[in-house]
Parts: C-alpha cells; sequence; structure tokens
C-alpha cells in the first residue's frame, strides 16, 4: 500500500556542510534511504574550498523526486554558528532531524525518531546510539585512545554510545537522568543525529560566535527547558577520521571554556527573570556558579591581604 505522506508531519532534514567533498553525497543517500517519506531536504554549503558544493548539486535531480521540498546553497565562509542558523530559518517542517555532512543515518532513523517525538509532548529532543565508521565508510569500533580497530575483540568501545557511557559512568542513560541541564553543564554528552521539535527554537535563540562549541550550548539551552530522550538503539554512522575538531585537543580546550564562560552570563541573565519557565536544576547549577565565583573572589582578596600586610612589615 502506497504511504500518503501528506498524511504524515513534516521533517526537515539539515546539513550544514563544509569540506565533505568525500562524504557528502553518502550522507545525502542515507536520507534519500530513509523509510520515513515527508521530508524537506535544505544543506548549506559554508563557503567549501573543495568540490563539496559541486557534489551536492549533482544529487539535486533525485532528491527533487524524493523530497517534498529541496534547497540546496552555498555562501561565503562565515562558520557553524551562522550555517545552522540559516538552516534553521529556513526549515518549515515541525521536527528538524540535524546531520554533519560527512556521517550518515540508518534508514529507520527518523521514523523511529519521529515516532517518539510524536507520542511524547514532554521530550523536545531524541536521540539514538552511533555505530563508528572510517574514512572509507567501513564499520569500525575505538581502542581505548579512541583508534580505529576492526576486530571486536581488539575494542574497547564497540559504539560512540558505549564511550560516553564509559565518560559519564554517573548517568543512566535510559533514565530521566539524561540530558538533565545540571549534567550537561558538566560536559555534552549527547551522541549525533538527534531531532528536535523546531517549536523550540523560538525559546533558546539563535547560535552565537561567543559559545563556539555550538553543538554542547544547544544541548544546554534545550535542557533548560525540555526533556532529553536517548534511545539504546543504533540509529546513525558517526565517521571517525583525520579532520574530525573534536581531535584537536588544544581548538577544543579553547571552545569550551568559551562556551561555559557564555553559558555562565546566560544564567546570570536567567536569574533577573528568577529562571521563568526553567526546570528546576538550572536554578540550581546558578547557585553552584555563584558560590564557587563567590569564593574565588574571597580568596584573592585575602591574598591580596596578605601581601599587603607583608609589604607593610618590610
Amino acid at each position: 500500500m502506497k504511504i500518503d505522506r501528506n498524511n504524515l508531519p513534516l521533517v526537515s532534514v539539515c546539513i550544514p556542510a563544509y569540506n565533505h567533498e568525500n562524504y557528502v553525497q553518502e550522507t545525502i543517500k542515507s536520507i534519500i534511504a530513509q523509510t520515513y517519506k515527508n521530508i524537506e531536504l535544505i544543506i548549506i554549503d559554508d563557503g567549501s574550498t573543495d568540490s563539496t558544493f559541486s557534489k551536492i548539486k549533482e544529487m539535486e535531480n533525485i532528491c527533487k523526486k524524493r523530497f517534498r521540498r529541496v534547497v540546496f546553497e552555498t555562501k561565503q565562509n562565515e562558520g557553524t554558528c551562522d550555517t545552522v542558523n540559516k538552516i534553521y530559518s529556513l526549515a518549515n517542517g515541525e521536527f528538524i532531524y540535524h546531520i554533519a555532512s560527512d556521517d550518515m543515518a540508518k534508514p529507520n532513523a527518523i521514523e523511529t525518531e519521529i515516532k517518539f517525538l510524536s507520542n511524547n509532548p514532554e521530550y523536545a529532543l531524541v536521540v539514538g546510539d552511533n555505530d563508528i565508521i572510517d574514512s572509507n565508510g567501513n564499520r569500525c569500533y575505538w581502542d581505548k585512545e579512541r583508534n580505529n580497530v576492526y576486530t571486536k575483540k581488539d575494542a574497547v568501545y564497540k559504539t560512540f554510545g558505549a564511550f560516553l557511557k564509559h565518560a559519564k559512568p554517573q548517568i543512566n542513560f535510559c533514565s530521566d537522568d539524561f540530558g538533565t541541564y545540571k549534567s550537561l553543564f558538566i560536559g555534552n554528552y549527547i551522541p549525533n543525529g538527534y531531532m528536535i521539535r523546531k517549536s523550540v527554537l523560538g525559546k533558546i535563540g539563535p547560535f552565537t560566535k561567543k559559545a563556539p562549541l555550538e553543538d554542547w550550548w544547544f544541548m544546554l539551552q534545550i535542557s533548560k527547558y525540555y526533556k532529553i530522550k536517548y534511545i539504546d538503539r543504533i540509529l546513525f554512522s558517526y565517521r571517525w577520521h583525520g579532520t574530525n575538531t573534536i581531535k584537536q585537543t588544544d581548538k577544543m580546550e579553547y571552545f569550551t571554556a568559551k562556551t561555559k564562560e557564555h553559558e555562565i552570563d546566560v544564567l546570570k541573565q536567567l536569574k533577573k527573570s528568577k529562571f521563568d519557565g526553567c526546570l528546576p536544576d538550572v536554578k540550581q547549577v546558578y547557585k553552584q556558579q555563584a558560590r564557587k565565583e563567590f569564593k574565588r573572589k574571597y580568596n584573592i582578596h585575602q591574598l591580596k591581604n596578605y601581601f599587603l600586610h607583608f609589604l607593610h612589615k618590610k
């Protein structure tokens, strides 16, 4: 029986693309292969210096036959925050499915995630586990140092979710502990391939370069107001190759520090509204940070007085 996609909620698949000429067509093909039918596809190329946009355009005709609406655009390089803001502004769907231009979605990913959100209105984001693929698309695993290995006997982490669970042993991924603001404030652990309700964007505002670790910042904003769900099934393939930003340790440390600094400023602004509409643990985190700031300033004041007293005695 033919499925009438007009009776299904529209999903906007959003792909920010940059210098992924070797991978972007595989990403697009994984969306074409989705079991869910009512999809629009929006791809914005952020001024790639390789043939990424040409590879995207090669897929345009087949995409127009498969999807309700197709938007392929390129622009000057502005960075991820501006690119994602533009993509999301173009989305007409009730739901947004976000995927990087080097990763791949499993065929049932969108169908599985939209079914959950449709049946659970108190949740705003849902995500599944990720298996790991190499630069050639081969399934692999990670050793202790997150190097790719190809046999399970050599694997320490068989999925990205397994690594994240090891990194956050205090969190039960299959419980309401997953995706709370308090736990995410310590660091991001949300896998890739998530779906959100588009309506949440009006609540949390646009991405900002003041928070360069945009995926972590995004999860923090959502978790202030809504619940987040983890589905313990592999719904996504995360490509682990030489150019993953997460491998650039110094850059990641800087991005993390800047993002947390901005997030603390956001909390200070929320305090003025008495955390209106926020979940309870947002206020708890603010109080913890305020105490730490007070102790830091108090200790500095004590140290200053000590040195002034010492100099006076001299």
